[in-house]
């Protein structure tokens, strides 16, 4: 569309108006939407010794509605459930950290949190990870890097299925 220069300021004006209205409309037209991911009131206990990915990760579940308690390891994580009142519907625990590996820190939750469900995450991939016998059948296992959006939308999966309620082998023999 070309305006002449002569044309009157009103004109311009209403144009151009016009003009970002159009382009508005087409980026929202052609703009990614985010997809919904359905929320939930449960309780997560996010275990993640790299403090970025933690609070990543946090905001992200917080976002779905879900109460997200965390801890940076293992211990920490260990005496912030001993001092929770209310239930913890899943732990997501990294499944290589200092002092305590995700699958000991499991481990050691499941008899005091017997629905608790579990996710793991790890940098390694999942193709070593079933190569080391990691990976079991019932085992939910969410590969790093990861887009808040891809863990939400695994954490419901999750919460909602099967998977989780199986605790691994092996999780730490991964160094």
């Amino acid at each position: 569309m070309t305006i002449p220069a002569n044309a009157a300021p009103a004109h311009r004006d209403s144009d151009a108006e016009a003009l970002r209205a159009s382009e508005e409309r087409f980026r929202a037209l052609v703009a990614p939407k985010p997809a919904q991911v359905p929320g939930g009131r449960e309780t997560v206990l996010l275990v993640e010794d790299a403090a970025p990915v933690r609070s990543l990760a946090r905001r992200s579940l917080e976002a779905c509605g879900c109460t997200v308690v965390d801890a940076p390891d293992g211990p920490a994580a260990l005496a912030i459930a001993a001092r929770h009142r209310g239930g913890i519907d899943l732990l997501v625990t990294d499944v290589v950290m200092p002092g305590m590996s995700g699958r000991q820190l499991a481990e050691q939750l499941a008899p005091r949190r017997p629905r608790m469900k579990v996710l793991y995450t790890s940098g390694y991939t999942d193709d070593a990870m079933v190569r080391q016998g990691v990976l079991t059948a019932g085992v939910a296992f969410l590969q790093k890097p990861f887009v808040p959006e891809t863990l939400a939308r695994k954490v419901r999966e999750v919460l909602d299925g099967e998977k989780g309620k199986g605790r691994g082998e092996r999780f730490d023999s991964v160094h």
